[in-house]
């Protein structure tokens, strides 16, 4: 087997400085780098990663708490913080708390006792115990998608803003009666984008009506049962603003089953593109979060926090983009 001793013999180093260089623990001369990692590329050598960790008391991972990821969204979040941890030397553990606050504890708890250096969370709508927890054993943690306490580093998108301009884009073309299907009860997001769409009515001196808004808990099933009911009201909407992409389908299904047109019927803005939006007909109008910035963001903030674990907390809102197509109304 071949050792550190070995390697610091081929490149006429002391094992000291192979530790250096592979550990990122002290600034070595290029040239001398250069030649320890020639010396590793030609002897095989693997380090020891429990006994570096026992060093530097690092393990290079960070877990990653994620619900629903079978959503597209998270999915795309999933991609890009992978690629910036492993950018940066670390591995990605991914847990799903299954939006239970309970679980959500547990597997923050088992992350912790694997002695991961930090852990990004996406909280569920009742995360005071995981977070009590992680701030008890200092554990490095960045919120994201869903920014609740300023307290901690987080990152998400422009929630409220966003969805006023879809509702307001939809009281444009005339809507006066403009239904919301919303997220799970209580997570931040659902409470933003709700937000959002009340701000948009009043804007345009348009009434805010409780029985135009339904929870469709960010699922597809409970979406289509929602906008089921929206459509069985003596006055239903003419619009319908969807709070997330997997209730989008919902939506849609909901619509077809009714017979409804879209847009001659019913108009459709929805919060999440999502790469087979362009293959609904007609074409969906959405508000497209960064996924891909949201999800690196985060990694990033975690990395400064576990380098530097006194910086003050930052909050990042990053604004999505409106994409028009037709399902609004709007011409092709």
């Amino acid at each position: 087997m071949v050792t550190m001793a070995d390697v610091a013999r081929m490149a006429g180093v002391s094992t000291a400085t192979v530790s250096h260089v592979l550990n990122g623990t002290r600034p070595v001369r290029a040239r001398t780098r250069e030649q320890v990692l020639s010396a590793v590329a030609a002897t095989h050598y693997t380090p020891n990663t429990v006994a570096r960790s026992l060093a530097t008391a690092r393990t290079t991972t960070m877990g990653l708490v994620l619900s629903a990821i079978s959503n597209p969204y998270f999915g795309e979040l999933l991609h890009g913080a992978e690629c910036a941890a492993a950018d940066a030397g670390y591995t990605l553990l991914l847990v799903d708390p299954h939006e239970d606050p309970e679980y959500e504890l547990t597997v923050v708890s088992r992350l912790h006792h694997h002695r991961v250096d930090g852990v990004v969370l996406a909280p569920s709508a009742r995360p005071d115990d995981a977070l009590a927890y992680l701030a008890r054993h200092r554990v490095p943690t960045v919120l994201l998608d869903r920014l609740i306490d300023p307290a901690h580093d987080q990152v998400g998108s422009e929630n409220r803003e966003a969805t006023a301009a879809l509702t307001g884009h939809l009281a444009d073309h005339g809507h006066t009666r403009i239904g919301l299907v919303a997220g799970l009860d209580g997570l931040a997001t659902t409470i933003e984008r709700r937000d959002g769409h009340r701000d948009a009515l009043v804007a345009r001196g348009l009434p805010v009506d409780p029985a135009l808004e339904v929870s469709g808990s960010s699922a597809t099933e409970q979406a289509r049962v929602a906008t089921a009911a929206l459509l069985a009201l003596d006055d239903p909407p003419t619009a319908v603003v969807v709070g997330n992409n997997s209730m989008t389908i919902g939506v849609m299904q909901a619509l077809r089953a009714a017979g409804l047109a879209v847009p001659h019927d019913v108009a459709v803005a929805a919060f999440d593109d999502f790469a087979w939006a362009d293959l609904f007909s007609p074409r969906l109008t959405v508000a497209a979060q960064p996924f891909d910035e949201i999800a690196r963001t985060a990694v990033h903030l975690l990395l400064a926090r576990i380098a530097d674990p006194d910086t003050p907390p930052q909050t990042r809102r990053l604004a999505p983009e409106l994409r028009i197509r037709e399902s609004c109304g709007c011409p092709p």
